[in-house]
């Protein structure tokens, strides 16, 4: 008689607790709660709710991973400075946080190794980097603006388009960052601000922004020289992304008028819709993450939310009790 020990090699396993991470076709006996369970993949991409952020705000920048995320700056009325880091549970305030108060700023990195430039109010060209537990700043980017976009790491960044000035202006100024210092590199195609990134220094993607014939274009980045793709399928500004050059993630988002809940995913040639947008419609938040594996937190108007939200995109792991119903 054929066994599953059989055709895997090796028998069922009993454990109190189920395994993670999941590997796909993988199953198991939870003897705590007495039943089968099956890792599958998803085929649609879900939003949960996650922990609430301390401070609720708009307009800030964010960097990391689900499960190891750095928020700072943004606006509650006033320039905010405090910076959060979130472990997959909660948020927790970092003692220290921005030399410089701004919003509309730009990040990149990690949780441990982040990187913020740009923002206002009125418009900085200030860059600080943080190792962990504090910022320090670091030389300055060339163009002073808000509502850019950033991707990279803390030591190879790039900062992407933004605002200058009164309501409406944009720019396509690309900066880049070697650890050391800014350099003006080649501007993009489609000039805008409230756009949103995914991505590397060397192969990195912008897609969405301001003004109106913006809303939907996408253009990626080999390094030196930007390249029109196709366009996101709900045209938008002031939404976040996440992602790499080829897998990337949008997420909500302003319509004008209305807010967005719309969720796209990048396959490197096209956008498609996922059906399940956030659960929050809200724009100009935060994100972070990989395509499979993101979070959004915090944005709106007054009032502002600190609502964070996780996604498991199509084709992750999940958990999935075996029944015989």
């Amino acid at each position: 008689m054929t066994t599953y020990k059989g055709i895997n090699g090796f028998a069922v396993q009993s454990v109190a607790t189920d395994p993670s991470p999941l590997d796909e076709g993988q199953v198991w006996y939870n003897n705590a709660s007495y039943a089968f369970k099956l890792a599958s993949v998803t085929t649609t991409g879900t939003w949960a709710s996650g922990g609430n952020m301390n401070t609720a705000r708009n307009y800030l920048a964010g960097c990391g991973t689900q499960t190891a995320t750095l928020a700072f700056g943004g606006y509650t009325g006033t320039l905010l400075t405090s910076t959060e880091k979130y472990d997959g549970t909660a948020w927790t305030n970092n003692p220290t946080g921005l030399n410089t108060g701004r919003y509309g700023l730009g990040g990149a990195g990690t949780q441990t190794a982040a990187l913020a430039f740009g923002g206002g109010y009125p418009d900085v060209t200030s860059s600080e980097s943080f190792n962990g537990s504090t910022w320090t700043n670091t030389p300055s980017i060339n163009t002073s603006r808000r509502y850019l976009a950033g991707f990279g790491t803390q030591t190879a960044a790039i900062a992407a388009g933004g605002g200058q000035g009164a309501p409406g202006t944009a720019t396509n100024a690309t900066e880049a960052w070697n650890g050391s210092s800014w350099t003006s590199v080649t501007g993009f195609n489609t000039t805008r601000r409230n756009l949103a990134a995914a991505g590397i220094q060397t192969a990195g993607l912008i897609f969405g922004g301001f003004p109106a014939p913006t809303k939907t274009a996408t253009e990626s980045y080999n390094g030196s020289t930007w390249t029109t793709v196709n366009s996101l399928n709900t045209g938008r500004d002031y939404l976040a992304g996440c992602g790499t050059q080829t897998l990337a993630l949008a997420f909500g988002g302003n319509l004008r008028p209305g807010r967005s809940t719309a969720t796209e995913l990048w396959n490197g040639t096209s956008w498609s819709s996922n059906p399940t947008g956030l659960t929050t419609a809200r724009y100009a938040l935060g994100g972070a993450g990989t395509q499979t594996s993101a979070i959004a937190f915090a944005g709106d108007t007054p009032p502002y939310t600190a609502a964070t939200e996780e996604f498991t995109g199509p084709g992750a792991p999940v958990t999935q009790t075996i029944t015989t119903s």
